[in-house]
């Protein structure tokens, strides 16, 4: 009878798992991933055949080492260091060979000619944050008896983003290195939370399929369930229902974007935030990359979108002040709706013989010279300065949207509302052909995916070029349109490669193959 009754709960269990994900994904998708998992398994039991599996390995191997052949180039006359130097260079030579490495051939980013990548706020400004990052550049907020107006203006950095994201007096937050950072340590608090006060067991998250990849990062790291839900095919918008349907007992956080990396879309923020009212969950929106754009939209002329503390669901909120805020990089602010929460990011321990030990964030020891970067970039653009950037940068998003959509082979991809448009093409145009011909042209654009696309994320450096942007798309489009088939290589061969193989340990084995390259000397 026992194993009977265990046998059952099994069956129960197993079967009402698929009845949630055929809620969430629908049959089409079920079926999809289910060929996915069934050829991926099939390709990695090849792979260990020592036939078959050494030729496909020599094949991941040629492609991570013309990965590494394009990126690790040797320039002749340039010296590697692989050792300390033995005897002390001077400060010229130091000076000069830093120089050189700064000025090697990339992208032209100083020309707006990169997507993102870059939040300049001008060469003023970055003079003022490069003068108070010296001031500041033995600090460490780890030591705040130390550096007593460290603390004071890392204080007031998180308050005075908790005051443009409408946050009350009973909101707070912390800074950290960035949005990544940001994104786990709100995964944490919810986590901890939940466990804490729900006695959640196995915590689990539920994400748009567009959020940002750092959630999916805090769910390895932290090894707790995450269910990613499908998004509306024309808004690129989540699905709430699904989202809804995602949710169960053990769920500790929802996740909104505002906006998304992928195509510049806001979720629809204030159905998820009556969602986690309902369900009684944690809510978080990202603003890392609305940051210092969505604030402003309404009073720059466009259409408001309410993504903060307005929202009476909102638990938490990251913000990079390293992008349209124009500090340096490596700061960002997390912010939470009261101190509670914020007490699950901290890490604390009491018994440790080298005293009490506290850390709000991932580091130890931090970099005070970027926190007081980012006081003085703020303090130095304010309101007035952030709100005539909104105008330029939004406006200049809206006049490539305009552009883009003339193009009879190109469609713009969801309902962008922020600094990012993302398109993509139709027969014959392949987009990544695209891509190509623009890189031709001296442009560096971001490939998407799922459903394939490019997108740019407009900057202040893209404002004054946006006229040459229109001009190359166009040229480019007509290029790949009286070629279509010239461009099987390139773009194409990796993102269509990437699409189409079921088992993604291989890409996952080529994209450490890249990271591997970053660190070859």
């Amino acid at each position: 009878a026992l194993i009977n009754t265990a046998v059952a709960y099994f069956i129960f269990r197993q079967v009402t798992k698929g009845i949630k994900t055929m809620s969430v994904y629908g049959l089409q998708k079920v079926l999809t991933h289910l060929w996915r998992a069934v050829a991926g398994g099939l390709i990695r039991t090849v792979r260990k055949a020592p036939g078959t599996g050494a030729v496909l390995q020599r094949s991941i191997d040629k492609v991570v080492k013309d990965i590494g052949k394009s990126m690790n180039v040797d320039l002749p006359g340039e010296t590697k260091y692989e050792t300390i130097p033995i005897q002390p260079m001077t400060d010229a030579e130091i000076l000069a060979i830093l120089k050189r490495r700064q000025d090697e051939p990339g992208v032209d980013w100083r020309n707006g000619r990169a997507s993102g990548s870059v939040y300049h706020g001008g060469e003023e400004l970055a003079r003022l944050t490069n003068e108070a990052y010296a001031m500041f550049n033995l600090t460490n907020p780890l030591h705040p008896g130390v550096f007593p107006g460290l603390r004071r203006i890392e204080a007031e950095v998180v308050r005075m983003v908790l005051n443009l994201y409408n946050g009350t007096a009973e909101c707070c937050g912390t800074t950290t290195s960035g949005g990544t950072e940001s994104i786990i340590m709100a995964v944490r608090a919810h986590v901890v939370w939940g466990r804490k006060t729900r006695g959640i067991e196995k915590p689990n998250i539920v994400i748009p399929i567009t959020a940002h990849a750092a959630f999916n990062k805090a769910a390895e790291y932290f090894d707790i369930g995450i269910t990613v839900v499908p998004v509306d095919p024309k808004t690129q918008r989540v699905n709430v229902k699904a989202m809804k349907r995602a949710i169960d007992s053990d769920t500790v956080l929802i996740v909104g974007s505002s906006a998304t990396y992928p195509h510049g879309v806001c979720d629809d923020l204030a159905a998820l935030s009556d969602l986690a009212l309902q369900k009684k969950v944690g809510f978080h929106v990202d603003s890392c990359l609305g940051s210092f754009i969505m604030p402003f939209l309404k009073e720059a002329g466009f259409p408001e979108v309410v993504c903060d503390f307005r929202l009476p669901g909102v638990t938490s909120i990251s913000c990079d002040t390293h992008k349209y805020g124009f500090a340096p990089k490596g700061t960002s602010v997390v912010m939470y709706a009261n101190k509670h929460l914020r007490h699950n990011q901290y890490f604390t321990i009491s018994t440790w013989p080298g005293g009490i030990y506290a850390s709000p964030t991932i580091a130890g020891s931090r970099c005070g010279a970027v926190i007081a970067s980012c006081w003085a970039a703020m303090a130095k653009m304010g309101r007035e300065g952030y709100l005539q950037e909104c105008k330029n940068i939004v406006g200049c998003r809206v006049k490539l949207q305009h552009a883009i959509e003339q193009i009879p082979e190109l469609f713009i991809v969801g309902e962008p509302t922020s600094s990012v448009v993302a398109f993509s093409s139709r027969w014959p145009v392949d987009i990544y052909g695209v891509q190509d011909e623009m890189k031709n042209r001296g442009w560096e654009l971001n490939p998407m995916q799922d459903p394939p696309a490019l997108h740019i994320a407009c900057t202040r450096l893209t404002v004054p070029v946006a006229h040459e942007f229109i001009r190359d798309i166009n040229e480019s489009v007509a290029a790949v349109k009286a070629n279509p088939d010239g461009y099987s290589q390139g773009s194409k061969a990796i993102y269509g490669f990437a699409a189409t193989v079921p088992d993604t340990t291989i890409v996952d084995e080529v994209a450490q193959g890249f990271i591997d390259t970053l660190y070859a000397v």
